[in-house]
């Protein structure tokens, strides 16, 4: 079996509920709350062995992004996704507000 074939079987086990649940251990360094809960992401999709991820940062000039990809890929690579193997693509459209925050993400900072 070609190495692609195996690692496009692997992923393709692991499902974008798997991947989001990982996504929601992955903390904002400034507010010490989930990426998820805060809105910040958009979208988890697979497509042909890869990982996409749409999301968005709090403010468009954030230096923080390499932290939380490295942490991304930390995460995704506990469900042995390569980092070669994750798209991650910023976006500012919508851009991020608290609306876009889950319910338990407001209720964490009391909203």
């Amino acid at each position: 079996m070609p190495c692609y074939t195996l690692l496009f079987n692997l992923i393709t086990m692991i499902t974008v509920k798997n991947i989001t649940e990982k996504l929601e251990e992955v903390m904002d360094p400034e507010l010490n709350m989930s990426i998820v809960d805060l809105g910040l992401v958009y979208k988890v999709s697979q497509k042909k062995g890869m990982v996409n991820i749409l999301m968005t940062l709090t403010s468009l000039g954030c230096p923080l992004f390499d932290t939380i990809k490295d942490e991304i890929h930390y995460q995704l690579g506990l469900l042995d996704i390569k980092p070669e193997n994750i798209n991650i693509e910023l976006t500012f459209d919508p851009p991020w507000s608290m609306d876009l925050m889950t319910e338990r993400g407001k209720a964490m900072l009391g909203i």
